[in-house]
C-alpha cells in the first residue's frame, strides 16, 4: 500500500527526473487521496494527454529503477488497459486518453480543477469526484464500489454531472456507458444501502430504453 506521504515523495522524485514539463491527471485511489477520501492506495493511477508525455514519465520511472510489468495480470483482457511499472510494493498504472471502458473526456479534464505542482516539471491535476465515480464503473471490483460509496456519502453529489457525462461517453463511442452507470448505482443502492435518488436511476434506464428502441427502428 502507498501512503499519502509516500505518494508525495514518489511524485517529487519523478518530477526531479523529468526531462521536460508535463501535465498529468490523477484518477482512482490516487485522486481520492488528494481529495482526502483515502489514506492509502494500491497503485498510482495516472492519465496522460498523449503518448509523448507518458514516454517522458516512463523514462523517469525507469531511471528510478522501476520495471515494466504485464498489465494483463491485473486487468485481464479489458480494453485500454494501462502500461504498468513496479518497484517493490509500489506500482504505477499509466493510461493515455482512455481508461478501460471510458474516455477521459475534455469535460473530465476541465472538471479536474484541483492542481498540485511538483518542481517545475510535473503539473498534477486531480480528477473531480463525480468523474472518479463514473470511472469506477469500468471495473467489477468490490473495492471500487466501496470507493464510490465513500465519495457519495462524504459530499454533495450533483447527479446531473454523472448523467450528462455518461451520455457524453455514449457520443464518444462508449455505447454501454449509461447502462453501466445505472447498473453500478443500482448495485450501490440495493446491495450497499447507498442513497441514490430514484429519479437518477429512472433517467439513466429511460435513456437505455431509448437507445435500444433507436437500434430496433434502424
Amino acid at each position: 500500500m502507498i501512503s499519502i506521504a509516500a505518494q508525495q515523495s514518489l511524485l517529487l522524485a519523478i518530477a526531479q527526473k523529468l526531462t521536460k514539463p508535463i501535465t498529468v491527471y490523477a484518477i482512482g485511489g490516487t485522486a481520492m487521496m488528494f481529495h482526502g477520501l483515502k489514506d492509502t492506495t494500491l497503485d498510482v493511477d495516472l492519465v496522460f494527454e498523449n503518448t509523448e508525455s507518458r514516454d517522458v514519465f516512463k523514462t523517469a520511472l525507469l531511471a528510478l529503477g522501476y520495471k515494466k510489468m504485464d498489465s494483463v495480470l491485473v486487468y485481464g483482457k479489458k480494453k485500454n488497459h494501462p502500461e504498468m511499472f513496479t518497484l517493490g510494493k509500489e506500482r504505477f498504472d499509466l493510461f493515455v486518453g482512455d481508461v478501460i471502458d471510458f474516455v477521459f473526456s475534455k469535460q473530465m479534464q476541465e472538471r479536474a480543477a484541483a492542481t498540485h505542482q511538483f518542481e517545475k516539471t510535473l503539473m498534477l491535476k486531480i480528477a473531480d469526484p463525480h468523474d472518479i465515480i463514473l470511472m469506477k464503473c469500468a471495473t467489477d471490483r468490490l473495492k471500487d464500489k466501496d470507493d464510490a460509496r465513500k465519495i457519495i456519502e462524504s459530499r454533495p453529489i450533483t447527479w446531473n454531472i454523472l448523467i450528462e457525462e455518461a451520455k457524453n461517453q455514449v457520443i464518444l463511442g462508449r455505447e454501454t456507458a449509461v447502462f453501466d452507470l445505472g447498473d453500478f448505482l443500482e448495485h450501490l443502492k440495493n446491495q450497499m444501502q447507498v442513497t441514490i435518488p430514484t429519479d437518477v436511476l429512472d433517467t439513466l434506464f429511460k435513456f437505455v430504453e431509448e437507445q435500444a428502441a433507436a437500434k430496433i427502428s434502424k
